[in-house]
């Protein structure tokens, strides 16, 4: 099942920082696979133990 987010969901991978577009369920016990429009305007995919969702202070996400 993919699942595309009406508004994109900033996050922080190990290619840098973008937007998650959309995430596409892999199953009970593997990592879903997330797609990340990057700030360098390239389209790339990482699974879940790659990502980071950015800092944001209203859900008392700290940056590191």
């Amino acid at each position: 099942m993919i699942h595309e987010f009406n508004n994109p969901i900033p996050v922080v991978t190990p290619m840098g920082d973008g937007y998650a577009i959309y995430v596409r369920d892999s199953g009970t016990f593997e990592n879903d696979i997330w797609c990340v429009a990057l700030e360098d305007s390239t389209i790339k995919h990482f699974r879940t133990d790659q990502l980071k969702i950015w800092k944001n202070a209203t859900f008392d996400i700290k940056d590191k």
